[in-house]
């Protein structure tokens, strides 16, 4: 499998929320690789008072505004890390969360880090996600495109993509734009 290329994410952010379902998070961490298959995503587009860029720049979002292919990592409730691809060209504050995955390699380390057996509760969700990868602050800012922490191309064809209004957000709720596929491992249906 090929990784993603820079133009992928500089597609309309909400063409990449759908896009990234069925495609590979892939981390190699102290030699170790952990992997699963996106099946959940948001949008966060930049006149969106839901999303962070949506009032200017700051010290914790300036990563979302570029460059496209970066990782968004950021600390939230006090105890998550939550992890998002940023999309658009500089200076444009959109990016996708990636919700939730199919664990597919490393499943040991993931149930370590998580402390829990049950594979359903590994990675349903951004919080449980970001824990079971070890993905935290240090990740923010990393070119998705290279290195060891990119998202990789997959020949599925995805067959059904569901939309639904975003989770844990005040505002916007209205909008549409959490995207998954059919898979036991989507945080909410």
């Amino acid at each position: 499998m090929k990784i993603l290329k820079r133009n992928f994410y500089l597609q309309p952010t909400l063409k990449v929320a759908r896009e990234l379902l069925g495609k590979i998070l892939w981390y190699k961490r102290n030699g170790k690789v952990l992997s699963g298959k996106i099946v959940e995503t948001e949008g966060y587009l930049r006149n969106d008072p839901a999303c962070h860029a949506s009032r200017g720049m700051t010290e914790r979002n300036k990563v979302m505004f570029g460059p496209a292919g970066h990782a968004y990592v950021y600390f939230t409730y006090g105890m998550y890390h939550c992890l998002n691809a940023v999309t658009q060209p500089e200076g444009i504050a959109e990016a996708v969360l990636i919700r939730a995955v199919e664990p597919l390699e490393g499943i040991e380390i993931m149930q370590r880090n998580r402390k829990t057996e049950e594979l359903k509760n590994l990675t349903s969700g951004p919080g449980k996600l970001t824990q079971a990868f070890g993905i935290d602050k240090k990740l923010n800012g990393t070119d998705l495109t290279q290195g060891t922490f990119v998202i990789l191309d997959s020949e599925e064809e995805i067959r059904k993509i569901y939309r639904a209004p975003r989770i844990g957000i005040r505002v916007a709720t209205d909008k549409l734009w959490r995207f998954y596929v059919d898979s036991e491992f989507v945080s909410k249906k």
